[in-house]
């Protein structure tokens, strides 16, 4: 029943997923309104602790130099998978795809739907960069945004949604003088997606081959003898062969 199979449904859900906050940039301007520096902030996988504690500890480039994470920065990663009854379709659908000779057939039978809850997390050390982050994020979300990728051979084109459920800032304010601030604002996400099963291959029927032996009383006749061999192609029609003076019954000859 099961066998080894990949197709990366989950993994290109969430590369596409990161491709949406891929080109964020904050602009930081001096007292005229002149932009004095514009920083594009960068993008990693990784759950939110783990970026919490890096801002929070300093790293060792050597005994003597210890340097601080550069803030903003973005981190996103996969928080729940839950199935969902409601898109559940037919199991035995089947999706097909025929090859360019047109001899062999793909299909998989139908995809099981699942909602992905992602998270997305900035961070900052001002207020003005997190305003920032989030003001380039929330107008192409109504509350959703489509994505379409490619699962397989079969399936070129998915449309997958992904829904903002909303967005929530702390600030960390508490705490010693000399501490350094932290504005984390997360924005959770779901993805109404599928996952697919594994791709069969089969050949495709290019013609049926019927012998007809002996009597039948469909023909509803006592003269019937000898057997009829009838081949039917793919365009349709039939051939095969009978004596002269055959009588015709139906689609059929006999004797």
């Amino acid at each position: 029943m099961f066998t080894q199979f990949y197709n990366e449904s989950i993994r290109k859900l969430i590369i596409g997923f990161g491709s949406l906050f891929n080109d964020i940039n904050v602009e930081r301007k001096d007292s005229d309104g002149n932009i004095k520096e514009s920083i594009r902030v960068p993008l990693a996988y990784g759950p939110k602790e783990k970026f919490i504690r890096r801002i929070q500890e300093s790293s060792s480039i050597s005994d003597a130099t210890h340097t601080q994470i550069t803030l903003p920065r973005l981190g996103f990663d996969i928080t729940g998978i839950q199935y969902d009854p409601s898109r559940k379709g037919n199991k035995l659908r089947k999706t097909k795809a025929v090859s360019t000779d047109g001899l062999i057939s793909s299909y998989n039978y139908a995809e099981v739907p699942y909602n992905i809850s992602l998270g997305l997390y900035s961070f900052s050390r001002n207020q003005n960069d997190n305003l920032q982050i989030i003001e380039q994020i929330l107008p192409y979300f109504s509350p959703e945004f489509i994505v379409s990728m490619k699962v397989n051979t079969i399936n070129n084109k998915i449309d997958v949604p992904i829904i903002l459920n909303g967005v929530s800032t702390v600030e960390e304010y508490e705490g010693e003088f000399d501490s350094r601030r932290n504005l984390t604002s997360t924005f959770e996400f779901t993805a109404k997606t599928f996952i697919y099963g594994p791709v069969r291959t089969s050949k495709m029927i290019l013609q049926s081959d019927i012998d007809i032996f002996g009597t039948s009383e469909a023909f509803d006749s006592a003269d019937v003898t000898g057997a009829q061999d009838l081949r039917i192609g793919i365009t349709g029609g039939f051939s095969g062969g009978y004596t002269s003076g055959a009588q015709i019954y139906g689609d059929y000859y006999y004797e």
